[in-house]
């Protein structure tokens, strides 16, 4: 027994080390299965750039986004195959020459400019987290704008926000033949932004031209012709339909061709602003800085904005215009100025002027603190301020009717049939110019109950204009700016595919527009 002695000692080291072996496998395999993310999360065989996904980008974490992540990264479950049925997408996957952010990697120069195009896209496209108020006033906060949720996000960003939230749609789908769309990750405007005004006209309109060519010569582009395309062009309509000839020759030209082209033209194109008198794009709200990860954080904000002291009758956050162009600028803001009742945030001053309406602070907190905000027409009819207004639960006044929500937001307008429920005022530009009309006198004549009523209206459609949190998967029910547009969307690219003649309808002032291409 003796001589055999060390064989059996080996025998059961063995036996010991492989049982050790087969429980830490089952381990690893129960702690992957556990906590690793699902489909739902991270879709098959989607491969984007690494550039292109804004997340990726230097960002100030948002605690309450973070906790929200942790959930959905957890708890998220694969959809069936008939919850997906008519919505599939696919996402195209583009060369890198067409990556306006490809220099937005971490550790780059570049995000030691604040303005950059790189430190203005960080956090998914939402732009960087707003800093804790200061509590003394000198950043213009009242007190009624939350610690979490809010960011200090550009006017022209919804391209990266809608990227980011469509790699994280649960119906995307690597087979093109399947699916109802295809979505296109271009960023129009942030790439004419590097070159927007005073350039040649090779350069404004070469980069455009060369991603259409490139689009059209795709085997996805085959089937319908691009008809069964989407993407977002962060601008107004007008930026992208500059015609090489147009005006004098004496003015600075601003802007590009790329939604003349053919091509574009057949795709089904959001923008801020869309041609009233000739639809060829879908308008959509401006982001504003507002990202909620909840249907909790909304309606806590909603009754902070029901709650918040308004001692404000009227207020204005705008500019004047060289030359005395866009007079009417002119008058709202004298008017303001020489009112005791109105909260003024003059931007018209130089660099002071620039950095005070650079503060998103403020600006939310004098709308948040005002009944009435002056919404008078900037480059084109409708400004990302109208959009801030409904944010803070403060009632917009118009002065061209061709900036009113019912004729551009249209999907995203509170029931267009009901025309009882007014939540904004429409005031004559032209009697205001001739000194026939008093804005303050007339918002004055409104009642505190009408002024309620108008309030509430607005509050109840803060969740229609706003954009989510596009880095986590949203805690509740609640449909955002992008759940309706795309919904339309999808409702659009159906009937393309099933043959459906969408036609063109004649709105309430019987302005026609030519049926769709």
């Amino acid at each position: 027994m003796e001589a055999h002695y060390p064989k059996y000692v080996l025998y059961g080291l063995l036996i010991v080390g492989s049982w050790l072996i087969s429980c830490l496998l089952h381990f690893q395999f129960f702690h992957h299965s556990l906590f690793a993310s699902s489909p739902h999360d991270s879709p098959p065989l989607i491969v984007l750039p690494l550039a292109l996904d804004a997340t990726s980008l230097q960002q100030v974490p948002d605690p309450s986004a973070v906790a929200d992540q942790d959930v959905a990264l957890t708890s998220a479950a694969s959809p069936s195959s008939s919850s997906c049925e008519g919505r599939y997408v696919y996402m195209l996957d583009l060369p890198s020459r067409f990556d306006v952010l490809r220099d937005c990697v971490e550790g780059s120069p570049v995000f030691q400019d604040e303005y950059h195009m790189c430190s203005l896209m960080v956090n998914a496209g939402m732009g960087p987290v707003f800093p804790p108020a200061t509590g003394n006033g000198s950043d213009g906060d009242t007190g009624v704008i939350p610690n979490t949720g809010w960011y200090n996000t550009d006017q022209y960003s919804l391209e990266v926000i809608v990227h980011n939230r469509m790699r994280r749609y649960e119906c995307l789908t690597d087979d093109p033949a399947a699916a109802t769309a295809v979505y296109v990750p271009y960023y129009p405007a942030l790439e004419i932004e590097q070159h927007r005004c005073g350039f040649n006209a090779s350069v404004r309109n070469g980069p455009s031209s060369e991603f259409l060519r490139w689009l059209s010569s795709r085997p996805q582009w085959e089937a319908f012709g691009g008809r069964d395309h989407f993407m977002v062009a962060a601008k107004t309509t007008w930026m992208f339909r500059h015609l090489e000839g147009d005006g004098d020759g004496t003015e600075r030209v601003c802007g590009n061709d790329f939604l003349e082209h053919p091509e574009s033209g057949n795709m089904t194109v959001l923008t801020y602003e869309s041609n009233l008198w000739a639809r060829r794009d879908f308008a959509v709200p401006y982001p504003s800085y507002f990202h909620p990860t909840s249907a909790h954080a909304v309606s806590a904000w909603q009754e902070r904005a029901r709650a918040a002291d308004r001692p404000w009758l009227f207020a204005f956050a705008g500019a004047r215009r060289a030359n005395g162009m866009l007079a009417i600028r002119d008058r709202i803001i004298d008017s303001c100025a020489s009112s005791s009742r109105c909260g003024l945030v003059d931007c018209s001053h130089g660099l002071q002027g620039f950095l005070t309406c650079r503060s998103p602070r403020r600006l939310v907190s004098v709308f948040a603190s005002s009944r009435f905000c002056l919404q008078p027409r900037g480059d084109s009819f409708m400004r990302r301020s109208s959009v801030d207004s409904i944010m803070a639960g403060c009632i917009p006044v118009f002065f061209h009717e061709e900036s009113t929500f019912e004729k551009q937001y249209r999907w995203h307008h509170p029931d267009p049939d009901n025309k009882n429920r007014r939540y904004w005022v429409l005031i004559d530009p032209d009697q205001v110019h001739e000194g026939k009309v008093d804005i303050e006198e007339v918002l004055a004549r409104y009642t505190d109950e009408e002024v309620a009523a108008m309030r509430e209206e607005v509050i109840n459609m803060i969740p229609r204009f706003l954009y989510e949190d596009p880095r986590v998967r949203f805690k509740g029910n609640m449909r955002d700016a992008f759940d309706i547009a795309f919904d339309e969307v999808m409702a659009r690219m159906r009937k393309i595919k099933n043959g459906e003649d969408l036609g063109w309808s004649v709105d309430d002032n019987d302005m026609l527009a030519p049926k769709d291409s």
